[in-house]
């Protein structure tokens, strides 16, 4: 993953448990096609992009800004993302 970013345990284990390719991710947070910012009650940025190679499904990479670097939450395929 990219050098500004950190993975949590959760999120590596969401990206292994999930087959989330770690590029998709780093493209998600290079390249979003939306970024959402204070998108929940945690005040987090909310990354997301299309993956063509996986049904052109939308992932959904949440980031906790107010940490150096910041840190990505939880990565998942988001089927509510129209």
């Amino acid at each position: 993953i990219i050098e500004s970013f950190n993975l949590t345990e959760h999120a590596r284990y969401q990206i292994q448990k999930r087959k989330i390719l770690e590029s998709w991710v780093e493209q998600t947070l290079l390249y979003p096609e939306r970024i959402e910012i204070l998108a929940d009650i945690h005040g987090n940025t909310h990354y997301l992009k299309r993956i063509q190679e996986f049904g052109d499904r939308w992932l959904r990479v949440v980031v906790n800004p107010n940490v150096a670097p910041s840190r990505v939450v939880t990565v998942f395929f988001d089927r509510r993302v129209k």
